[in-house]
């Protein structure tokens, strides 16, 4: 398996479950949010009630998967959507299928 494999199955991984693609959907809206607001966030547009420790696991797999940039602003760590490897998903592998016709 080489490193393009590794790092397209922890993509698929990521975008398979649906709070982290709900989290991707908020950070499309406002970049830049804290654990916190985006935890308040999700769970008042889509009713996700999970611990913060719990969204932040989802939060961190996202992030090994490159989909978000991190950045500290003093002791807040703040997080935005990288959108380069869902395009690259998207003009690559998903590419050879197309459209139906």
């Amino acid at each position: 398996m080489t490193a393009a494999d590794d790092h397209l199955n922890a993509l698929f991984k990521a975008l398979g479950d649906s709070t982290r693609r709900r989290i991707i959907d908020e950070l499309s809206r406002r970049s830049r949010q804290s654990l916190f607001e985006i935890h308040t966030r999700v769970l008042q547009e889509y009713g996700v009630d999970l611990t913060r420790q719990a969204f932040s696991r989802h939060l961190s797999a996202l992030e090994a998967a490159g989909v978000l940039v991190v950045e500290w602003q003093g002791t807040t760590k703040l997080h935005s959507l990288n959108t380069k490897p869902l395009a690259e998903l998207r003009s690559g592998w998903l590419s050879k299928f197309g459209e139906n016709e």
